[in-house]
This record gives C-alpha cells, structure tokens and sequence, in this order.
C-alpha cells in the first residue's frame, strides 16, 4: 500500500540548528511539524507501518544550492511516527530517500509504501 501527502511548507534546514542555542525554537518548530502531519497526513494505515520505504520530495522554490544532508526530514519523520504512520524512524523501519525538484510551490510531499 502506498500513502501520498503534501505540507505546503518546508521544514527548516538542519544548518538552522545545529551547534546553535536555539533549543526551545527547536522544539516549538518539532511540535508545529507533528501538528501538520497530523493534519494534512490523511488517510492514514489503520496500524502503524512495521516496514516502510519513505520518500521526501522536496519543492523548493528556488534554483539554490542546497544539501542533502541538511534536509534529512528530521521533524516529518518524527511527526509520521507520532502521527501512528510508521511505527519508528530508525533503520530497522524506514528506508529514507531524499530528492528535490525547483518548481516554485514551496512544499515536501511525503510518499510512505509499506514493504512487506
């Protein structure tokens, strides 16, 4: 089974936080993800994916440089297990991919497919 969602937003950049102080914007920004994936996450599994394959597709809105590595999903995972989507973010239940494409409409849109 395959699940599609579209947040008409980006999270933030991982570069925003690391090696900074910002803890408490950190976790105000990690609650307002877990409330739109909740929200804009529907349908979702009756039960929680023991085994997924999830794929962030990133829109952003310009041509900048920007890497992978900074846009790992951290706060949509996080969310899709808080949500029951998937039952954990770690390796032994996702295989994560990353892409991007520049077409002006500012979104992530998550495609989960359980794996059986």
């Amino acid at each position: 089974m395959e699940y599609r969602y579209t947040i008409p937003e980006i999270p933030p950049s991982n570069n925003k936080f690391l090696g900074r102080e910002n803890r408490w914007e950190y976790q105000k920004l990690k609650k307002q993800w877990a409330k739109l994936i909740a929200v804009y996450c529907r349908p979702k599994p009756s039960e929680p994916l023991r085994r997924a394959s999830v794929t962030l597709l990133y829109h952003f809105k310009d041509r900048r440089r920007r890497d992978p590595d900074n846009y790992s999903g951290k706060f949509i995972l996080d969310g899709l297990t808080k949500a029951g989507i998937i039952a954990d973010d770690s390796f032994d239940v996702i295989d994560l991919k990353l892409k991007a494409v520049c077409d002006k409409r500012g979104a992530v849109e998550i495609i989960v497919e359980e794996v059986v």
